[in-house]
């Protein structure tokens, strides 16, 4: 059980509003339903309304009851390794496969794959999410490092902690940028209206530091492939800074026009192309390339076309 102790210092706000402000890291329906399930008191009392207004000076007391374990399957998904040991996987993750269990996504994800894949990964760096040591997006495809075994995960975790770990990707952007190369550096945290988005945020607000470098892969009349290599590993942290710099993916529903043109897309035009690591027993450099998918192909050559013709 965990609980948050908060006494409010401003007034006018409702209560499912002034908790979200103040516990940026609950989504506001998380809170919601908190207070409909008794577990939020306002000076003392059980509060089941969300719409009360709150005053200076009132104590509001939240309790989060344990989650119950998702229990996870193994499942037989097909996988497409790129590199294998007795330490750690290596996978292109295709569109539409979500990494782990999650509300909304109990099953068919990756980690139920890995599980049948590798029948002793339970248990390695956590319960629901065995094996997991970095993730991408749900439609974000590409390269993405397994830990097989205890010494592996923390050795992979040290890694991307210390930006050893290069990621690399290819992304289709909107527009043209002034330059052929740069970095974006910018905080990205939750939204502050829609908790389902992340946004640029500042550090004093809740935001933690994002670095991305850049450099122009192809221009593409009015759209450029770019090479991204990301210095730290926000979530959304490439669809969210090129956005913000007027650059959004083309096909992100979520911080872009959503428009696939004339492709098919399955999400945005954003793939893992390369990972580079050390191995954490040899130490020795491993370096893998995540072929795009056919998707992400074609639109580059009919954009290329566009541009011939």
């Amino acid at each position: 059980m965990i609980a948050f102790n908060l006494e409010v210092e401003t007034a006018g706000e409702r209560l499912d509003r002034y908790v979200s402000q103040e516990l940026p890291e609950l989504s506001r329906s998380r809170i919601q339903q908190l207070i409909v399930e008794g577990n939020v008191k306002l000076n003392h009392q059980v509060c089941t309304t969300k719409k009360i207004p709150v005053k200076p000076g009132d104590r509001i007391s939240i309790k989060i009851p344990e989650v119950t374990p998702l229990e996870l399957q193994a499942q037989d998904i097909p996988l497409d390794i790129l590199y294998e040991d007795d330490q750690l996987l290596i996978l292109n993750k295709p569109a539409g496969l979500v990494v782990h269990p999650a509300p909304g996504h109990p099953d068919g994800t990756l980690v139920n794959a890995l599980l049948a894949h590798c029948p002793h990964l339970p248990g390695i760096g956590g319960v629901q999410r065995p094996g997991i040591v970095h993730r991408l997006d749900k439609d974000t495809t590409g390269a993405i490092a397994i830990a097989k075994t205890d010494i592996a995960y923390h050795s992979l975790q040290a890694q991307l902690q210390a930006k050893t770990a290069r990621r690399s990707y290819l992304g289709v952007v909107y527009g043209a940028p002034k330059t052929a190369d740069g970095m974006i550096d910018l905080p990205i945290g939750r939204h502050p209206q829609d908790r389902k988005k992340m946004a640029v945020v500042p550090i004093e607000k809740g935001g933690r530091s994002a670095i991305t470098h850049w450099q122009v892969a192809e221009r593409l009349g009015n759209y450029t492939l770019i090479h991204f290599q990301l210095e730290t590993g926000r979530t959304h942290q490439i669809r969210v800074h090129s956005a913000q710099i007027g650059h959004p993916i083309v096909g992100d529903p979520v911080y872009g026009s959503g428009r696939s043109l004339g492709v098919n897309l399955p999400g945005q035009a954003l793939h893992a192309w390369r990972l580079k690591l050390q191995h954490p027993v040899s130490q020795e450099w491993i370096s893998v390339t995540a072929t795009p998918p056919a998707t992400f192909n074609t639109l580059v050559q009919i954009l290329r076309r566009r541009v011939e013709s």
